[in-house]
């Protein structure tokens, strides 16, 4: 099997199971979740250098999720990649439970950063990136943040840090879905013209369909971009993309699908096999 074909079945697989997680549990961010998919199938797939076998191992890449709330697509990518069985996913959102709605990396293998509060994610791929760079380690740092998310004002002081010390091992990816909680973006603070904004913080900046795996996965393996450059993915995304009924539709940043919702989107999502 081609390393496309691989990553598209682990973000089919990915889609199914966060939403039958979050149909079961009663609660999550499923338009966020499918959103982030084929992002997620890509690094893991084919462009992030982790041993499920071995997750803590000294020079592994680092993936962190910014945008913590879309846990249940990150679980299930960890799941569907052998971090941890995938039954244990019928844990999420229980109390007590290792899969909690943010994730949190003392609970679970893969999990490098408990995140959730938006901005907090690329200030710590930051600091990763400057001790690898300290170092003289190969690691590298990928960080996914939400569109909105970029209204936090401290992702924009992670982004001055990241350019003043040259992080070219640093590797920004903004789910840009247009919607955020309650709204599109440009109606609630306006993000746009957001490729020439980071690279006026000094970032080298790629543009690319963020459901293209091919073009995804060409683009990863470009980075970094420009020498002494810290690396921005801009990934052109739609928020529940894969099911006709929530794609692009605001009130799926948290809604919960039905019974007979969820047996309609995994009828559309087709391909009820596993990734492995």
């Amino acid at each position: 099997m081609s390393i496309n074909m691989q990553a598209d079945r682990l973000a089919r697989a990915v889609r199914r199971a966060s939403l039958t997680m979050v149909h079961a549990a009663g609660l999550g961010h499923p338009g966020g979740d499918l959103s982030a998919a084929d992002v997620l199938a890509v690094l893991y797939a084919s462009i992030l250098n982790v041993d499920p076998g071995d997750p803590t191992r000294p020079d592994r890449d680092r993936f962190i999720l910014s945008k913590g709330h879309c846990s249940g697509a990150l679980y299930a990518t960890l799941a569907e990649c052998g971090f941890f069985p995938r039954e244990w996913l019928a844990d999420y959102m229980k109390p007590l439970s290792r899969f909690s709605g943010h994730p949190d990396r003392n609970k679970l293998p893969g999990i490098e950063a408990n995140t959730g509060p938006l901005g907090h994610g690329l200030p710590i791929g930051v600091g990763a990136a400057k001790a690898a760079q300290i170092t003289g380690s190969s690691w590298r740092v990928f960080v996914m943040t939400g569109d909105g998310e970029l209204q936090e004002g401290s992702n924009w002081e992670a982004a001055m840090a990241a350019s003043t010390f040259g992080l070219d091992n640093l590797t920004v990816i903004v789910d840009r879905n247009g919607l955020q909680q309650g709204d599109r973006t440009e109606l609630t603070v306006q993000l746009e013209p957001l490729a020439e904004r980071w690279r006026a913080f000094g970032w080298a900046v790629r543009e690319v369909d963020g459901h293209d795996i091919a073009a995804l996965t060409r683009t990863f393996r470009s980075a970094p971009f420009e020498a002494g450059k810290p690396n921005c993915v801009i990934a052109r995304t739609r928020k529940g993309r894969g099911v006709s009924f929530i794609e692009d539709r605001v009130e799926w940043h948290h809604r919960v699908p039905t019974a007979q919702e969820l047996a309609a989107a995994l009828t559309e999502l087709g391909g009820g096999e596993t990734a492995a």
